[in-house]
This record gives C-alpha cells, sequence and structure tokens, in this order.
C-alpha cells in the first residue's frame, strides 16, 4: 500500500529508461540490469510495503534493512514466508495478485522496479531473461525448502534457521539477528516460547552461545549441520 501511495502522490520516480538501442556496459549488466531500472524508496520499520490480494504491479531489491513477507491465516496466527535480506530481489508472483504481505523489519532502502518494464525488457533480451529465470527458480527453491522445514522438530528447525542466516550473511562464527524471535517463530512455524527453549538447549549443549538476545555465536557447526540433516 506504501508503495501504491507514493506512486500516487508522485513521490516516486521512475528513471529514464534507457533507449532500446543502446545496449547496457558489461559491468552494467554484471551488477544486475533488472535494479539497474528501478529506483530507490525509503521504508520505516514496520511499515507496510505492499499487502496480499493489492496487484503485483512492481518488483522490489532489498538494499539496506531487512523485509519479511507474511500471511495471516484464517485463525488470526501469522506465517512469515521469507526474510529478505541485502540483494534479494522479492515481489515475484504467477498471477497478477500479490498472495503475501509484506513489511520492513528495519528501517529499509528498497529499489522498486515496475513488473511490466522487466517483462518487456526480458521479451526482447536473453540475458535479462535468463537473470528473471534465475531469479524466480531461486525462490521456488527457498519456497519448497521452507515447506520441508516445516516437518521437522523444533531443534532441526532453530539449527536449519542459524545456519540459513549464516550461509545468508557470512560473518565468522557470528549470526546479528535483525529479526525478532516472534518472526523467528512465525517463520518456523513455532511458539516464541519454543523457539526460546530450543536455543536455550543449543546453548546448553555447547552448540552456540547467545551473548546478546540478537546476536547468536555458533560455536560447533557440526552438531547443528547433524541436527538439519
Amino acid at each position: 500500500m506504501l508503495t501504491q501511495t507514493a506512486i500516487r502522490n508522485g513521490s516516486f520516480k521512475q528513471p529514464a529508461t534507457q533507449p532500446r538501442h543502446a545496449p547496457l556496459a558489461g559491468a552494467a549488466m554484471q551488477a544486475g540490469t533488472i535494479e539497474l531500472m528501478g529506483a530507490c524508496m525509503s521504508f520505516a520499520a514496520n511499515a507496510e510495503i505492499y499487502g496480499d490480494n493489492e496487484p503485483a504491479d512492481y518488483l522490489y531489491k532489498v538494499v539496506s534493512g531487512t523485509v519479511r513477507t507474511y500471511k495471516i491465516l484464517v485463525d488470526g496466527r501469522r506465517q512469515i514466508g521469507a526474510f529478505h535480506l541485502p540483494g534479494d530481489i522479492f515481489g515475484f508472483e504467477t498471477g497478477d495478485e500479490h498472495t503475501l504481505s509484506a513489511e520492513a523489519i528495519t528501517d529499509c532502502k528498497i529499489t522498486v522496479i515496475k513488473r511490466s518494464a522487466v517483462m518487456a525488457l526480458a521479451a526482447r533480451d536473453n540475458d535479462v531473461a535468463r537473470q528473471m529465470w534465475g531469479l524466480t527458480a531461486r525462490e521456488l527453491r527457498r519456497v519448497q525448502e521452507h515447506s520441508l522445514v516445516l516437518i521437522k522438530s523444533a531443534e532441526e528447525r532453530v539449527a536449519g534457521f542459524l545456519l540459513e542466516m549464516a550461509d545468508r550473511v557470512p560473518c565468522g562464527g557470528t549470526v546479528e539477528l535483525p529479526m525478532s524471535r516472534q518472526d523467528i517463530a512465525d517463520y518456523l512455524g513455532l511458539t516464541i516460547e519454543t523457539v526460546s527453549r530450543t536455543l536455550k538447549l543449543l546453548e546448553d549443549s555447547a552448540a552456540i552461545e547467545v551473548p546478546k538476545r540478537r546476536r547468536i555465536l555458533l560455536r560447533n557447526r557440526s552438531a547443528l549441520r547433524r541436527l538439519n540433516a
């Protein structure tokens, strides 16, 4: 909704389109043709970026900050589908409307790209088409992997989540979590009490250390991987 409002109010400016006969330089292509077509917007923490059932007119790339996509279930519970970190592109849909809502977890800067412009460019540029296919396949793989997580035990889910975050934001043996434990619980299909209890069990077993609430030190990755196998 905030994206649509900004566009209606004229605060969103789409960059001038490059002439069709002017190919992008090699470095620019390697940097990512798609995001070069967008414009940057700022979103405050907890601000809605778009809602479910709203028109899926744009794609979004996280420049800084963290985003969550989620669905409110019929019983009022929230199921988080994904966390999007700097460099991630989200907002892909097979239809014309969003099936999930998106919110900024922290203050974010996000490149907003007109979906129809990307599709038109992909239709005439094989490199862009391949880039779009790769991004779509990566999102599909992430959805499939997340669906498998939900059939595992609490320890397996939490261990897998910590390894996932460590892989996505490499920082030695430390994982800095921008999301709350409630966010983690809603992502893993657990209660916040179960997440906290499981982190304590992993800490007691010397697999991790929790010096601060959102800072996790991975002390024994092999143990975490065995749990996540």
